[in-house]
């Protein structure tokens, strides 16, 4: 009983997929930020369409950039590299600040 090792990890297809994941959110995020430039075409105050559209604009910019730096690190390695908890945190505020952004423009 005492010979069972566990078995080598095989990452398999996990960072192609991780890779299409993070793909996959920031076409989200580009479809939000456009619907947000829209919305603040109709918003009844130009200046605070404006102001919230710049807000999605730099939140969208924000998250390209992790994403790009994720996809860049997975694509790097054979073995998939953890993900830090700080370009975690950055990702999940930038996805939040943006889709705050936007209900606050369609309300």
């Amino acid at each position: 009983m005492g010979g069972m090792t566990a078995p080598a990890r095989d990452a398999g297809l996990q960072p192609q997929r991780t890779r299409l994941a993070w793909r996959r959110t920031t076409l989200a995020g580009t479809v939000t930020a456009v619907l947000a430039v829209r919305a603040s075409v109709r918003a009844a105050s130009p200046l605070t369409g404006a102001v919230l559209v710049l807000l999605c604009c730099v939140c969208w910019l924000a998250f390209l950039g992790l994403a790009h730096l994720r996809i860049s690190t997975l694509a790097a390695s054979p073995e998939p590299p953890t993900l830090t908890p700080r370009l975690a945190w950055a990702a999940t505020g930038c996805a939040m600040a943006l889709a705050v952004c936007a209900a606050v423009l369609v309300s």
